[in-house]
């Protein structure tokens, strides 16, 4: 393996909870290879061959992936000190307290047994789930504590399957003790799995919400609620599908495990370093080059990988130091690539699980939702171009040397065939096939073409990329498989959220909550609104927006994107659209604001991952990637003030106003926090930028006619370079 690829998989360990493999041998890789790959081989010839019913398609996916999870992920201590024993001790006695109130509330009498069975099992969890100095192991071999984890991580999802026909057709809302007892053992190794990929954040929150669940007619105010028994609950999360087996496992078990397939073999085959290529060929030349390059082959290389933390570390190897060698400061060269490795998960036409999951619930084909996005992503880069080319020009910084930018010929003649399976996939897409359809034979053009240089004979000496052979095939389907295991065990878990929300109405309470404290504070705004340029609805809109902005931030602090988007969207959504915000412009918010979750200080893993690469100060890295991306902050308001941006509601005169002051109010914000055009930008000019800049969101043509030339007329004020300015 070369440095750079061990650079890569080291910081992808370090920084991404969610692909920190163990690096096994012997027997135990063995049974993981065989596995992971015939997990991924399902998928694939379910995707080209047709899905099994609903609940057996989510419980064969699930029984493997949770399974995987505990002799993939090494148990690692992710809280310091004490607090890890006290998370555990806590975990175990949530495990034990559910067991004995399920025992205590059973209808139906149980034998001795099989009680002394089930209690058995859940002190076998709560033991082996606490900090053990000796059970984590070498990252090198399985302990003998997670081959017991992985067998009970695949019990509960193989009950189903085996008894399917006597659970779902002979007694359907039926729940006989044993149904009970194999949900509380579900909900217990859900957690862990989660616990073991992702954190302790997201199964702190199902507890939270679980107990909720069972507790609400002791909690006060308007959070109390009848309350369900803990049959009840059980039964809901495990047996029904708005728990485990709901939506979002539901999508990635069909639709986002045969994207990530798709993206590692096309990362197989070289496809990430013509990215590049083509990156560099269309920036590398102008001021500030690499930063640009950055930019641009981090949008591509999103396209296929839907990870930000991904995206950084595998362009940013090759980008990162290619900053730092034509003058950009290791800092702000770690906050580009930070920066706009974030849109990966927004790109079309392959965006991350939130996207497909967002197309699920909303009942849109995910084809259309792909267009709806081209606008959104590309006002998202170039807030980041934008931002870099300013700075660029402030620290006077130049291109690229021509000898450093390949041709275009040579890099088509070499290439071409690598573009032929997103160009299939994209073109069934468009005309409407089946998206798991489309990534079968994306997947399937992947390894076929990757042959065409070899079966060119002398003609295809000079074609790049590798042919994917049997090893190969296999390893790919290998990886694939292990990077959808993080996601697969975040989206059960996330899962009780969403049932104890349907269960116990707590979304309607939190939207009304939500549009209480938004209307108050709109109308102590409203006050000062002396010419009335805006209504009340907008001002109470803006205060919910900038709730669930913070929301998200706070969230995707602790919680991957999609978990935050599926959490926030159930909750928040109902709200907004009291107000008459579309749907699409609801969802598409919070997707938005859970992806710069990535670069917001305290917890910003891309860009802790790009100051690894970079070599500069995590936090530092991470405030500058906040700072470049406070230009594309605006975004998501523009598209819920403005619809038309995401295709709701289309005319062309409301579509160009929205997009001018989109673009505007970028440009403008992006001025005022880069501190530079041509021109130092003054106090004065900051503030002014911002008081104007931000009301360009609500696209009102009054508004617009006010604050459009005052930005304009700042930002072409400072475009006029300063005499004998060093301009640094």
């Amino acid at each position: 393996m070369s440095a750079t690829q061990a650079e890569v998989d080291r910081l992808i360990e370090q920084f991404d909870p969610e692909s920190n493999f163990r690096r096994l041998a012997g027997l135990s890789a063995g049974i993981v290879l065989v596995l992971a790959a015939g997990l991924s081989a399902w998928h694939y010839y379910t995707a080209g061959f047709g899905l099994q019913n609903e609940i057996a398609h989510r419980a064969i996916h699930l029984t493997v992936v949770l399974g995987l999870c505990f002799l993939v992920f090494p148990r690692q201590r992710r809280l310091s000190g004490h607090w890890e024993w006290t998370v555990s001790l806590g975990l175990a006695g949530f495990y034990l307290f559910m067991g004995l109130s399920l025992l205590n509330n059973l209808s139906e009498p149980v034998g001795l047994g099989a009680k002394a069975a089930f209690v058995a099992v859940l002190l076998a969890i709560a033991g082996l789930s606490l900090p053990f100095k000796a059970y984590d192991g070498s990252n090198h071999s399985i302990p003998w504590r997670d081959w017991v984890f992985a067998i009970l991580a695949a019990s509960f999802s193989l009950y189903l399957l085996v008894f399917f026909e006597s659970i779902y057709i002979q007694r359907p809302g039926q729940h006989t003790p044993i149904d009970l007892m194999m949900g509380v053992i579900a909900i217990a190794m859900v957690i862990e799995a989660t616990r073991r990929t992702m954190g302790i954040f997201l199964p702190l929150l199902a507890i939270v919400t679980i107990l909720y669940g069972l507790l609400g007619p002791m909690l006060p105010g308007g959070l109390a609620h009848r309350g369900y028994s803990i049959g009840r609950i059980v039964a809901h999360l495990y047996k029904g599908t708005e728990g485990i087996y709901g939506i979002p496992v539901g999508v990635v078990a069909t639709f986002v495990f045969h994207f990530v397939l798709f993206g590692i073999m096309a990362q197989l085959t070289g496809l990430g370093q013509l990215f590049v290529n083509l990156a560099t060929i269309a920036a590398g030349r102008y001021s500030g080059g690499p930063a640009k390059v950055s930019v641009v082959s981090s949008g591509l290389f999103g396209m296929i990988s839907g990870s930000a933390i991904a995206n950084t570390v595998t362009t940013g190897v090759m980008t990162i130091p290619m900053m730092k060698k034509v003058g950009f400061s290791p800092r702000f060269a770690g906050a580009v690539e930070a920066s706009a490795s974030c849109g990966g998960q927004i790109t079309p036409p392959i965006m991350g699980a939130a996207a497909f999951i967002m197309a699920e619930t909303l009942g849109i084909p995910y084809n259309d939702l792909i267009l709806v996005a081209l606008v959104p992503a590309a006002l998202h880069y170039f807030a980041i171009l934008f931002m870099v080319h300013l700075e660029s020009k402030r620290l006077k910084l130049m291109g690229m040397p021509a000898s450093e930018i390949p041709s275009i010929g040579k890099v088509l003649v070499s290439s071409w065939h690598l573009f032929i399976p997103l160009v299939v996939m994209v073109t069934l897409l468009l005309m409407q096939y089946t998206p798991f359809l489309a990534a079968f034979w994306g997947i399937t053009l992947t390894v076929a073409c990757s042959w065409i240089p070899r079966l060119l004979g002398p003609l295809g000496q000079k074609m790049s990329g590798m042919a994917v052979g049997p090893r190969a095939l296999v390893q790919g389907f290998e990886m694939g498989a292990k990077s959808a295991l993080g996601i697969g065990a975040a989206c059960a878990c996330v899962g009780f959220v969403l049932g104890i929300t349907t269960l116990t109405g707590m979304g309607f309470k939190f939207s009304a909550w939500v549009l209480d404290v938004s209307g108050v504070a709109a109308q102590a705004v409203m006050a000062f609104d002396v010419f009335q340029w805006f209504e009340l609805k907008e001002v109470t809109i803006l205060f919910g927006l900038m709730f669930t902005a913070a929301a998200c931030i706070i969230m995707g602090s602790g919680v991957p994107t999609t978990p935050t988007y599926i959490i926030l969207a159930a909750i928040v959504a109902p709200a907004l659209a009291q107000l008459g915000v579309p749907q699409l412009a609801t969802h598409f918010f919070v997707f938005y604001y859970g992806v710069l979750a990535d670069v917001t200080p305290p917890v910003a893993l891309a860009a802790f991952a790009a100051a690894g690469i970079a070599r500069s100060e995590p936090m530092s890295t991470g405030l500058t990637a906040f700072r470049l991306s406070m230009g594309k902050a605006l975004v998501p308001f523009a598209f819920v003030y403005s619809p038309v941006l995401l295709m709701v509601g289309f005319t062309w005169s409301g579509f160009m106003l929205a997009a001018a002051c989109a673009i505007v109010a970028v440009m403008g914000l992006g001025a005022a926090y880069t501190g530079f055009v041509a021109r130092p930008v003054g106090k004065l000019a900051f503030v002014l930028l911002n008081v104007f800049s931000l009301p360009l969101v609500f696209a009102n043509p009054w508004v617009a006619a006010v604050s459009l030339p005052v930005v304009l007329g700042l930002l072409a004020w400072h475009a006029r370079p300063l005499a004998g300015s060093s301009g640094s």
